[in-house]
């Protein structure tokens, strides 16, 4: 006979034997178990650390992971990495310990009601059938494709659990057939498409999985195609215009103007990639298919349910063969140019286009691309390149938080496959991932981090001291992040001038091996690209807020 929690592991391992994770009361049974069993475990110092890699683990290798934390502190340590996997729709499974299975007690809180809150569907174990919960929890997760909680009671944890026979995974991770276009939404959309003269097709993360069919489908209409953050270097298309929306150069965004019918393929259409509405002509047409059942921009005049991959793929088989050349008379030649700035600006510091456009030639071609969230977050997808159409993760963005990113490096690494892992962050989201510096230089085997260090928090700097808010809230000391670095055993480089890039190029040049730190002494004066539109369209809604309040 076994415990609860060793018949959990027992049933996980087929299908989620990577774990990260922190040890304590509630869920120190598991562990035992799931070491003992032969779970590729991770272990993280802080608790949202787990959640954080395991949501990394899955967008880059595309699998299933699970995060581990005790109950109480442990639990809510985690809670915002939940919610931010939650609003990703990042399937993970959280191992959590909880409450005995008689009530709470004075130091718990109520985590059933936390995971509702955040949108995260709970499980429940018991000592009857918990390998069966377990699989049903992670079936859930894949099905669904979201975060899901399985909770053991603290009383429950080391108990012997029941004889049970486990149902098998595949069935209960089936999801229903993906919807299909309707016969007349196929009718209409195909209609607006043959009357397009110029048509570019916009795809997301939903269409990951459809780039064949996309890339046929623009050759088919002579249309260009152009990618969200999430799914850039998706194509592989002469008339490909790279990445969409606020990170894209001014070249991407005067051709997508010009279309007069734009398909929209797995992507949200949220403010950014939309430009805060000047994406698309106003006279152009937008067509939107997704998942979803309605809509998710305003700005859409037709919408239509269907997964990506087999709407493109019935729309390939079902349009004619444009009569334009409207590809073929573009110019392309400045379609990848960004102003890569100038060596320092006039306070002295370093400009950050120049550093990004810089660290473009040094770092390893083979690389994954992991970022926090801030100010700087679009230096990295602007100038780097990556390899493949997960190779680039934004964990935090969903959720609006910095700080989680730091330790999606972890999770990253465990599914990179030889590939250096690059991790862009600014100083104040790397200070509150701090304790996963550690595990990072631990675990990843070729890894450089590259710190936005402007001792600030750079986009309430840009946000709100431009309209006149006290700066002193938003400014952080000066903090030598180099030196923690080779305090902890990996390679740190202070960069306070390009020349200093010179350790990097030395670090690749031997090999590439463990991880180095880059801290690039950046000047707050150089304001981001998207962070003007953001800017413009905050100016935009007051002037719009004051006229309806006169």
């Amino acid at each position: 006979m076994s415990s609860v929690s060793a018949a959990i592991a027992h049933a996980l391992k087929p299908v989620a034997p990577q774990i990260f994770g922190l040890m304590g009361n509630g869920n120190a049974h598991f562990l035992d178990a799931a070491v003992r069993a032969g779970f590729d475990y991770t272990a993280v110092r802080h608790e949202s650390a787990a959640v954080s890699a395991a949501d990394a683990y899955f967008r880059i290798a595309n699998k299933l992971a699970i995060a581990t934390t005790t109950y109480g502190a442990g639990y809510t340590n985690a809670v915002t990495a939940l919610a931010e996997a939650a609003a990703a729709k990042t399937p993970l499974l959280f191992v959590t310990g909880d409450a005995p299975s008689t009530g709470l007690r004075a130091w718990d809180v109520d985590q059933a009601a936390i995971d509702s809150g955040v949108r995260a569907p709970r499980y429940v174990v018991d000592r009857h059938t918990p390998g069966s919960i377990a699989l049903e929890a992670a079936a859930h997760a894949l099905r669904e494709q979201t975060p899901v909680v399985l909770a053991i009671p603290y009383d429950l944890a080391a108990i012997e659990a029941s004889t049970e026979e486990l149902p098998e995974f595949g069935s209960l991770a089936s999801a229903p057939a993906a919807p299909r276009l309707e016969s007349a939404a196929l009718a209409q959309i195909v209609a607006k498409l043959d009357a397009s003269q110029r048509t570019h097709i916009l795809y997301g993360r939903g269409a990951i999985d459809a780039a064949e069919q996309v890339k046929a489908l623009a050759q088919k209409l002579d249309a260009t195609t152009s990618g969200t953050l999430l799914a850039r270097d998706l194509l592989d298309y002469e008339f490909d215009l790279g990445i969409t929306g606020g990170f894209a150069t001014e070249a991407n965004a005067r051709i997508i103007a010009q279309a007069d019918t734009v398909l929209v393929l797995g992507a949200s259409l949220n403010q950014f990639t939309m430009r805060f509405g000047e994406l698309i002509s106003q006279s152009a047409t937008l067509i939107q298919i997704d998942l979803g059942t309605a809509a998710t921009n305003a700005r859409v005049d037709y919408f239509a349910t269907a997964d990506a991959q087999s709407a493109a793929a019935e729309l390939l088989d079902t349009v004619k063969d444009a009569q334009s050349n409207w590809c073929a008379e573009l110019d392309l030649s400045d379609l990848r140019s960004r102003p890569v700035g100038e060596d320092v600006v006039e306070d002295g510091l370093l400009d950050p286009r120049r550093v990004a456009s810089e660290l473009e030639k040094i770092l390893p071609a083979n690389r994954v691309l992991v970022q926090d969230g801030g100010h700087f977050i679009g230096w990295g997808p602007m100038y780097w390149s990556t390899t493949g159409a997960r190779s680039l993760t934004c964990v935090g963005t969903a959720y609006q938080s910095i700080g989680l990113g730091i330790a999606s490096m972890v999770g990253a690494g465990a599914a990179a496959q030889g590939r250096t892992v690059v991790l862009a962050a600014g100083d104040g989201g790397f200070l509150m991932g701090l304790a996963d510096l550690e595990s990072i230089i631990r675990t990843i085997d070729s890894g450089v981090i590259v710190i936005y260090n402007d001792s600030a928090y750079g986009a309430e700097v840009h946000q709100y001291g431009s309209i006149g808010l006290h700066e002193d809230p938003m400014l952080i000391p000066t903090v030598d992040f180099a030196g923690i670095a080779r305090s902890m055993g990996a390679t740190g480089i202070r960069v306070e001038k390009l020349s200093d890039m010179t350790g990097l190029t030395q670090w690749v040049a031997d090999g590439a091996r463990g991880v180095c730190l880059v801290d690039a002494r950046v000047s707050t004066r150089i304001r981001a690209p998207y962070m003007e539109e953001v800017l413009a369209a905050n100016k935009k809604a007051a002037a719009t807020l004051s006229l309806q309040s006169d």
